[in-house]
């Protein structure tokens, strides 16, 4: 417990606890933000930083929480000038903008990664999901973008702190830091700590300030998506109204989902025909890609190359298989064309047809991911999923 003269044994652990963790997790975000990914290795190493970096936030995020419990079941020690109004306002002012962004900062790490779709998982028996948090970009975008912002809150806060702590130290030379440490004896002091509201009001005001900043500066919005293709309209005995083709990767063990939003299918097919029952050839503009947080990679060079290859096409005729179907035909990726063949299913009711298929490819036949060359990171094996609803 603490006293009006000295702090407790619980709040010295908490407090340097804290600052061990703080002055840990800053550098590994830093460094893990710079690093490059070009090759195999590279990308594992940044995505190990970014880990711990991800998993040291949390643990943060909980000893702070039990930080401010504590605090509040405590008697706060008086300072040791009261006299200096401002100064201890300031200090006052830089504990508040501390506590809150202890919660903050770590919190909103925490729900950009809930809301993000792969790479760089937390290393905690927790689960990678919070509850009522969507795994959606835009979402993901505005609590990075709070996360980045509250971020130098905390980084000035810091800074602060140990200026005044180095000032009592060294300038004063009394026993504000002392106290802090362990073994200190107590200090006298006079009267009691006095918490009035302009603090935590000034605290607010400066987190309110600095989010409508980030929010001028566009922080808290999608970046400007990767060009893609405009794909004409096709003439189909078949409309498609509704359908999705999605894909999913396994990066470092883990499923990451995705899917293309902008596509077109030409589709003649006849239910009663023999042999060859009709043909379709599907074109998918490439930049339409949504793959979660590593949309942008997925866009470069090594690997769809968007901006050199904006579309794919798969091209086939269609056979019956029994009770099922299938599309043999070939898919070009990057210029890579491939031989390929999509069984689904199909229910006609009418002139509406629903189908549904599934195949899995092999990333490599494209030259897709040629820098990753083992599964360490990214597995060779893609899973694509087709389903759509059309009208004769």
């Amino acid at each position: 417990m603490q006293s009006a003269t000295t702090y407790g044994t619980v709040t010295k652990i908490f407090h340097w606890l804290t600052a061990f963790l703080i002055l840990t997790v800053i550098p590994l975000g830093v460094i893990a933000n710079r690093l490059p990914y070009e090759t195999n290795e590279q990308l594992a190493f940044k995505a190990q930083l970014f880990s711990f970096h991800k998993t040291l936030g949390v643990v943060i995020f909980l000893v702070a929480l039990g930080r401010i419990l504590w605090a509040w079941t405590q008697t706060k020690p008086a300072p040791l000038h009261p006299e200096r109004k401002a100064e201890t306002l300031l200090a006052e002012l830089v504990h508040w903008l501390l506590y809150i962004s202890l919660v903050a900062v770590p919190l909103t790490g925490w729900l950009h990664h809930a809301a993000t779709t792969g790479f760089a998982p937390i290393l905690l028996p927790i689960g990678q999901e919070l509850p009522l948090v969507p795994k959606d970009e835009g979402v993901a975008t505005l609590f990075g973008g709070l996360h980045w912002v509250w971020s130098k809150i905390m980084v000035g806060s810091i800074l602060l702190h140990v200026a005044g702590a180095l000032k009592h130290q060294f300038i004063d030379k009394d026993t504000t830091l002392r106290r802090m440490w362990f073994g200190a004896p107590a200090t006298t002091v006079t009267g009691s700590h006095q918490s009035g509201a302009a603090a935590p009001i000034a605290a607010a005001v400066i987190y309110l300030l600095a989010t409508g900043g980030g929010a001028a500066a566009g922080l808290y919005s999608a970046k400007e998506e990767v060009a893609q293709a405009s794909l004409a309209e096709v003439t189909s005995d078949w409309t498609v109204t509704e359908g999705d083709i999605g894909i999913s990767i396994t990066q470092f063990g883990s499923a990451v989902n995705g899917h293309f939003e902008d596509w077109t299918s030409a589709i003649a097919f006849d239910e009663n025909a023999t042999g060859v029952l009709g043909d379709v050839t599907t074109t998918v503009a490439i930049g339409s890609l949504q793959l979660g947080s590593v949309t942008g990679q997925a866009m470069g060079a090594d690997f769809f190359d968007a901006e050199a290859f904006p579309t794919a096409v798969f091209a086939a005729k269609i056979r019956a298989n029994g009770d099922a179907y299938t599309a043999d035909g070939t898919l070009t990726i990057k210029g890579n064309t491939v031989p390929m063949v999509l069984p689904f299913t199909l229910a006609i009711d009418g002139d509406t047809a629903q189908m549904s298929g599934n195949v899995t490819l092999d990333r490599r036949s494209f030259q897709i991911g040629q820098t990753m060359s083992d599964e360490s990171n990214l597995a060779f094996a893609v899973d694509v999923a087709v389903s759509l609803t059309a009208t004769r």
